[in-house]
C-alpha cells in the first residue's frame, strides 16, 4: 500500500511539469518544487537500488551538491525556501505558506536515503493537494490552505513525533550505527550515506582523522565514555539500571564513534545514534539535537525556525502531548533504560549573525506564552519516564577545519586540554571552594570596557564542616576539567553581567549585557542590529527563549588557563563552544540550575563535604507546582580573564577575600593557574 501510494504520487507530480491549470504567478513555483520532488524520486531509486553506495567520492559530491544547491549561498536569494524570495513572488497571503511547504519537503532528502517511504508519501501527497487547490477556477483562500497544513502537522503527529521518541529511546532504529559499524571508515564516501549536506568540514574532519593513529583515536574515546562514567559515579547514580545511552555528534568523527560505540557496550549501554530533526512538527526552532552535517545555510534554518506558528494551537498541543505520553507508556521499560546523552560538539565556524526577516514567520505572543507551557508539561512527562535523578550526560569538543590554516596543530592542543591532570585542577579548585565557602556573596567586576558589576548571594552553610556550597568539578560530565559552579540566592543577587562578545548556541551576540534584580532578568540588551527592538527580540528570542524573566541559575569559575592561552595563541577564542570557553573565566548561566529535575540526589565533592547549593526559591517550586520550577533552558554566558577586574567573596563580617584580580588568580594555592598565562605574556 505504501509503495502503491508513493508511484502514483511520484507519478503525479511528474505530470506537473507540462501543466498549465494553475494561475500563471504561482505556475513557476510548482513547477520548481515538483523538479525537486522528481529528483529526490531519481535519488531514492538510486539508494534503494544499491547504486549509490557504490558511487565514486566525486559523484557522491555531485548528488550531494544537487540535493542542498537551492539553499547554498549564491541560490538561497532566489529560492523559494527563502520567504523574502516567496513573498516577492507569491504574494503576502501565500508566500510565507508555499515557502514552508517547500522547507518541509526538503525533509525529504533524509527521508529518501533512510528509505522512509511512508514520510516520502505523507510529503508528496501534501503537496499535490495544495496543488489541486490552485488548479480551481478561483484562487482558494488563504484560511483554507492553511487548514491543510495544520491538518497535516495534526493528523500525521502520531507518525512523526511517535517515530521520534521511539528513535531516542530504541536502540533497534540503528540506521545510523550500521554505517558506523559496518562502513570502511578510511573511505570517506561513507559520509554521503547520511543523506547530510556534507562540507569540507565533515570531509576534512573525517580525513584527519582518517590519519591519526589507533592509539590517538581510542584516547579520544576513552575521555568521552569515562567522562560519562564518572558523571554516574560522582552523582551517586547507578549505571546498571541502564541499558541504552545517545550518542549525539557531528559527521567527520565516525572513527572516535566506533570506538565509543565499543567503550559504551562494555558498560552495558547499546547506542542510540538518531538525526537531528528535519520536520516543522518535530524540530525545536534551528536547534539540532542528534547527529547532523554541515548546515547548507544557517539563515534559511533561522528563517524557519518558527513554521509551527502555523499549526501551534492549544488543540495541537494537546495532540502532541497525548501522542508523547502514549508511545512512552508503549516503550516505558525502553525510556527507563535510557542512560543520557553524550554529545561530541565541534567548532571552529565563522560565528552567525542572522538577519531578522519581516517575511519570516514568527509565533504569536499567544503561541510564545502556549510554546513554553508545552516545554514545561513535555519536560514534566519526560521526567516521569526518564528520571532525572537516574540519568547523566557528558560533553567533549573539537574544532573543524574551517578554524583555520593551522587546524591540525590546534586540533592536537585540543587533545592535550581534554586530557588535562584532573587531580591537580581538583586540588587547586578545592583552594578556591575553601575561600567560597566562608562568603556571604561574591562580587564580580568588569574592566578594559566591560561594564560587570554583579553580586551573587551565595547560600549559607549550617556545617561547615559536612557541608559547601560549590561544585569542584573535574573531567566527567563536562569536558575539559577547570570549574567550580553553584546555584546562587536570587535574593539579593543584583547587577550587571555584560560581555564583549560571545557565541550562545550557534548565534553571535555584540556587547551582551543582561540586568538582574534579585536573581532575576528585568532588562537586556546587546549591538547586533541597529534598532533596539531587533536586538531586544533577539535576545528575548535566543536567550530568555521567549521567557518574560529567567533566573541566574548558575554562578561559576573557570579554572582552565591552559584552554585561554592556548585560545589567544591561535586567535580563536571568539571561536570557542562554550563547553570550553565557560572554562576560561567566571561564568553565569541563565535559566534552569545545573542540577534541574535531580534537586533531591545528594552529590558529594571529592572531599567528602555534600554540595548543598542546589535549589533556589524558582526550582523549589516543585515542590508545590513542579510547572513553576522549571524553564526548559539553561544559557553559559563567560567573562573572559582579559575583561574582568577581579572576584571577590566577601563574608558576613564584611572582610574581602579576592580570588582573582586584574585577570590573575591571586589566592593562595591557586598561583599555579596563572604559568599559563605567564607564558602567553612572553
Amino acid at each position: 500500500m505504501v509503495e502503491e501510494r508513493y508511484e502514483l504520487a511520484v507519478q503525479r507530480i511528474g505530470e506537473i511539469k507540462d501543466e498549465k491549470t494553475v494561475s500563471e504567478c504561482f505556475r513557476d513555483y510548482f513547477v520548481q518544487i515538483s523538479k525537486f520532488i522528481m529528483m529526490i524520486a531519481e535519488f531514492k531509486s538510486c539508494v534503494e537500488s544499491g547504486v549509490y553506495r557504490e558511487l565514486s567520492l566525486e559523484e557522491l559530491e555531485k548528488w550531494n551538491q544537487r540535493l542542498y544547491e537551492d539553499i547554498l549561498p549564491g541560490h538561497y536569494e532566489e529560492s523559494y525556501a527563502n520567504p523574502s524570495y516567496a513573498l516577492k513572488r507569491l504574494g503576502e497571503e501565500y508566500g510565507q505558506m508555499l515557502s514552508f511547504l517547500y522547507a518541509e519537503i526538503r525533509g525529504a532528502i533524509v527521508y529518501a536515503v533512510e528509505q522512509r517511504i511512508e514520510y516520502l508519501d505523507i510529503l508528496f501527497e501534501l503537496f499535490i493537494q495544495i496543488y489541486n487547490e490552485f488548479e480551481a477556477e478561483e484562487l482558494p483562500g488563504p484560511a483554507g490552505i492553511k487548514d491543510i497544513i495544520y491538518w497535516y502537522a495534526s493528523d500525521y503527529c502520531d507518525v512523526f513525533a511517535a517515530d521520534r521518541i521511539r528513535e531516542q529511546i530504541d536502540p533497534g532504529e540503528s540506521f545510523a550505527a550500521d554505517i558506523i559499524r559496518e562502513c570502511d571508515l578510511t573511505d570517506i564516501r561513507y559520509l554521503y550515506f547520511f543523506g547530510e549536506y556534507i562540507s569540507e568540514n565533515e570531509r576534512g574532519s573525517a580525513l584527519y582523522l582518517k590519519e591519526l593513529s589507533e592509539e590517538v583515536i581510542q584516547r579520544m574515546a576513552d575521555v568521552y565514555t569515562e567522562g560519562y562514567r564518572m558523571g554516574f559515579i560522582n552523582t551517586g547514580k547507578d549505571l546498571s539500571k541502564k541499558s541504552v545511552v545517545n550518542i549525539r555528534y557531528v559527521l567527520g568523527f565516525e572513527r572516535v564513534i566506533q570506538k565509543a560505540a565499543g567503550n559504551f557496550k562494555k558498560l552495558g549501554l547499546e547506542p542510540v545514534i538518531y538525526r537531528s530533526s528535519v520536520s516543522a512538527v518535530t524540530k525545536r526552532q534551528h536547534l539540532k539535537l542528534g547527529y547532523y552535517g554541515a548546515s547548507a545555510n544557517k539563515q534559511y534554518e533561522y528563517d524557519h525556525k518558527d513554521d509551527q506558528a502555523l499549526f501551534f494551537d492549544k488543540q495541537f498541543v494537546e495532540r502532541r502531548l497525548e501522542v508523547m505520553e502514549t508511545v512512552y507508556e508503549q516503550y516505558k521499560e525502553l525510556a527507563a533504560g535510557f542512560a543520557g546523552p553524550a554529545c561530541m560538539e565541534v567548532f571552529g565556524e565563522e560565528p552567525f549573525v542572522p538577519v531578522r526577516k519581516k517575511e519570516a514567520i514568527r509565533l504569536t505572543k499567544k503561541q510564545e506564552e502556549l510554546s513554553l507551557q508545552y516545554n514545561n508539561r513535555a519536560g514534566q512527562l519526560t521526567n516521569k519516564y526518564i528520571k532525572g535523578e537516574e540519568r547523566s550526560f557528558t560533553i567533549v569538543a573539537y574544532p573543524v577545519p574551517e578554524i583555520g590554516e593551522k587546524y591540525e596543530e590546534i586540533f592536537r592542543e585540543i587533545i592535550k586540554i581534554n586530557t588535562l591532570d584532573a587531580k591537580l585542577y581538583e586540588r587547586v579548585q578545592q583552594t578556591l571552594i575553601d575561600a567560597l565557602d566562608k562568603g556571604s556573596y561574591v562580587r564580580i567586576r568588569g574592566r578594559n570596557g566591560n561594564k560587570t558589576d554583579l553580586t551573587v548571594q551565595l547560600f549559607r552553610l549550617a556545617d561547615s564542616c559536612k557541608e559547601t556550597i560549590f561544585e569542584n568539578c573535574t573531567a566527567d560530565v563536562n569536558i575539559p576539567v577547570g570549574e567550580i559552579f553553584t546555584s546562587p540566592v536570587l535574593e539579593g543577587t543584583n547587577g550587571v553581567l555584560h560581555v564583549s562578545q560571545v557565541y550562545l548556541n550557534e548565534l553571535l551576540y555584540k556587547d551582551l549585557e543582561l540586568i538582574f534584580s534579585n536573581g532575576m532578568i528585568t532588562d537586556y540588551n546587546c549591538r547586533n542590529f541597529e534598532r533596539e527592538l531587533e536586538n531586544k527580540e533577539y535576545i528575548f528570542d535566543n536567550i530568555l527563549h521567549k521567557n518574560p524573566t529567567l533566573p541566574l541559575g548558575e554562578f561559576a569559575i573557570g579554572t582552565n588557563t591552559t584552554a585561554y592561552a592556548a585560545a589567544k595563541k591561535y586567535g580563536i577564542e571568539k571561536k570557542l563552544p562554550i563547553l570550553i570557553a565557560e572554562k576560561m573565566g567566571p561564568h553565569f548561566a541563565v535559566g534552569d540550575t545545573c542540577y534541574s529535575w535531580s534537586e533531591d540526589v545528594r552529590v558529594y565533592n571529592p572531599n567528602g563535604k555534600e554540595i548543598v547549593a542546589k535549589d533556589n526559591s524558582k526550582s523549589i517550586l516543585r515542590k508545590e507546582d513542579v510547572s513553576k520550577a522549571y524553564f526548559q533552558c539553561h544559557t553559559d554566558i563567560t567573562i573572559p580573564y582579559e575583561e574582568l577586574e577581579s572576584i571577590t567573596a566577601v563574608t558576613e563580617s564584611g572582610e574581602e577575600i579576592y580570588l582573582l584580580r586584574d585577570g590573575r588568580f591571586v589566592l593562595e594555592g591557586t598561583e599555579i593557574l596563572n604559568e599559563p598565562l605567564k607564558n602567553m605574556e612572553r
